[in-house]
């Protein structure tokens, strides 16, 4: 086959609709809408209006939130690791970090921490240091010789949890704007914590 002779499977892609284009067409003059009324307008969205009863989505019960300060974890399985320690990518005579594993490019970013999982096996002799690890990985860890330490995720700042309860940048804890805002961050007492760095007085 030479590359000129290459197509895509039939029915893989359908040609754009053209409407408006004359009778011939079959959507001319009208475009498919039928004539007049409320769905041959611009602009209308119904699909979830029921014609005046309870709607579906109204009628289902809702439950549970989502926590605005919750933390997400980089999650790597234990088979992977021992990949790279193979490749000669990371170094198992130190000891491997967070920061390791991301400069070794096991994971992209660590995220609120990274949590080790026991998928695949490992047979080199690891010490890991991490936010999080499942009890079958520290098992399998310490069954090669190695070890692993598990240490407590940091909290996250004030100033984060505010950005995402509230919904707004990090311009709206510039200087200037957050001396206008002193008043409610300080019966919040968030204003100590939130003033680091800003040159805005706490007091």
């Amino acid at each position: 086959m030479k590359l000129h002779e290459l197509s895509d499977n039939a029915g893989a892609t359908k040609p754009r609709k053209r409407v408006g284009r004359g009778p011939g067409s079959g959507t001319g003059k009208m475009g498919g809408r039928g004539i007049k009324g409320q769905k041959s307008r611009s602009g209308v969205a119904i699909k979830g209006y029921e014609g005046g009863q309870m709607p579906l989505y109204q009628r289902l019960p809702k439950r549970g939130f989502n926590k605005p300060n919750r933390k997400t974890y980089s999650a790597i399985n234990l088979g992977l690791i021992q990949k790279f320690v193979d490749a000669g990518k990371l170094d198992i005579k130190a000891t491997i970090t967070e920061d390791a594993l991301v400069a070794a490019g096991v994971v992209r970013r660590k995220r609120d921490g990274i949590r080790i999982l026991a998928k695949g096996d490992v047979t080199a002799k690891l010490n890991l240091d991490v936010t999080g690890a499942s009890k079958s990985a520290i098992e399998a860890v310490e069954t090669a010789g190695g070890s692993l330490t598990v240490k407590a995720a940091a909290a996250a700042a004030p100033r984060n949890f505010v950005m995402r309860v509230i919904g707004v940048s990090q311009s709206w804890f510039s200087g200037d704007r957050l001396q206008q805002r002193r008043p409610v961050l300080h019966r919040c007492g968030l204003l100590p914590e939130l003033c680091v760095g800003t040159g805005v007085g706490s007091t």
